[in-house]
């Protein structure tokens, strides 16, 4: 590999390295950060849900812009700004309303950076998309370093640091942006087959219904996962090596994937992960108490993130070709992170106090077998692959 090779490799990387740190901060403990400013479970439901709702509709606008200006990497760095600058807004006040506001228009531009830059990199890759993972992978590393790290300095009240944290990563994500040249997003061909005849595919509709289903079987999982295990007696530094050992798993994954992707096809690899998902919600629901359990099914989000995410994202970039890559990230981060990351935080915001975590865990475990089935009735790999 030369010189030259391996920068947009590491450019690449460092992107990624950020943008999951800040996940790593933002997603596990922003919950906690919240409750230690008074909201109930139903206010931090609903503001998490802000977060994964404007993922509805961002990623689709920036996705269009993007596709039709050839400016991929001009959207990235525009989104990554604007969302460190918007963000900086929770300083400024700490109602609900205002709060709500802030994650609005935070989220709006903070969701338009990573499907135009996943865009960038599969294009980048060009024929060798099973490097992907090992590129990847460093996302995941980012966001095993940052919940670690918040778990273990930012126990009991020093949690009011969490917004100077995610601060300093989301200008790191700006930073990391500019080193992406626009000409590393390899702008393809346009592509002539409408949009909506891609959609009207079985195989299409049933891939984003799945990651629909499977991202709102999440919603308990990311949402109050770490209030839960609070509740259950973990200390924030347990609850910190809990999701950076899920994430460990994860990187493992990423690892193996480029060679289990050819033997055993994005197919049979997706209804896996759905399968494993569905065992890893029964587990939490039922042995909450349980440390050896909880690592088993921590070391289960390597099917449920891991080949769950790597198999999905490789059908998309396999059915939105040309001109419609970007717009096909953009509907996979919107239906699945966004519509289902929404409404998974809104059903667990109101069952977690009302029902209780076994039947928000229960439910979520039926939306992610749910979504198995649809993969097996409807969803077959493109011609030419394995599953």
């Amino acid at each position: 590999m030369t010189a030259s090779s391996r920068a947009p490799y590491w450019r690449l990387s460092a992107f990624y390295l950020f943008y999951f740190a800040s996940l790593g901060a933002l997603v596990p403990y922003w919950g906690l950060y919240l409750k230690s400013q008074g909201f109930d479970a139903r206010a931090i439901g609903i503001l998490m849900a802000i977060i994964m709702a404007t993922k509805i509709i961002s990623p689709n606008i920036w996705g269009w812009i993007a596709d039709h200006t050839g400016k991929r990497m001009g959207i990235v760095q525009l989104g990554s700004l604007l969302a460190a600058l918007t963000f900086a807004g929770v300083y400024l006040a700490s109602g609900f309303w205002w709060l709500a506001l802030v994650m609005a228009v935070f989220s709006f531009f903070w969701n338009a950076a990573l499907p135009q830059f996943e865009a960038t990199t599969f294009n980048h890759l060009a024929g060798q998309i099973h490097r992907y993972s090992s590129i990847r992978l460093w996302g995941s590393i980012g966001f095993i370093l940052s919940v670690w790290s918040v778990g273990y300095t930012l126990e009991g009240q020093a949690i009011q640091w969490l917004p100077h944290v995610l601060l300093f990563l989301f200008a790191a994500i700006w930073l990391s942006s500019i080193a992406v040249p626009e000409e590393a997003a390899g702008h393809m061909p346009l592509d002539h087959q409408p949009l909506r005849q891609v959609l009207s595919k079985p195989a299409v509709a049933g891939l984003l219904v799945t990651c629909f289903l499977m991202q709102a079987s999440h919603g308990p999982y990311y949402t109050f996962y770490s209030i839960y295990m609070e509740e259950m007696g973990y200390g924030l530094s347990k609850i910190g090596f809990l999701w950076a050992l899920a994430v460990l798993a994860e990187v493992g994954a990423f690892m193996i994937m480029h060679r289990l992707m050819p033997r055993f096809g994005a197919r049979h690899l997706l209804m896996l992960a759905l399968s494993l998902t569905t065992l890893r919600w029964i587990l939490i629901a039922l042995f909450p108490q349980w440390a050896a359990v909880m690592i088993f099914a921590q070391l289960l989000h390597a099917a449920s993130y891991g080949v769950y995410h790597a198999a999905a994202i490789h059908l998309i970039h396999q059915f939105f070709i040309g001109r419609h890559q970007g717009k096909g990230q953009a509907l996979y981060s919107s239906l699945s992170f966004g519509a289902g990351g929404a409404v998974g935080s809104l059903y667990s915001g109101y069952l977690y106090d009302l029902a209780g975590p076994l039947m928000m865990y229960s439910i979520a475990a039926g939306l992610s077998l749910a979504g198995m089935l649809v993969v097996y009735r409807f969803v077959y790999s493109p011609a030419g692959e394995a599953g």
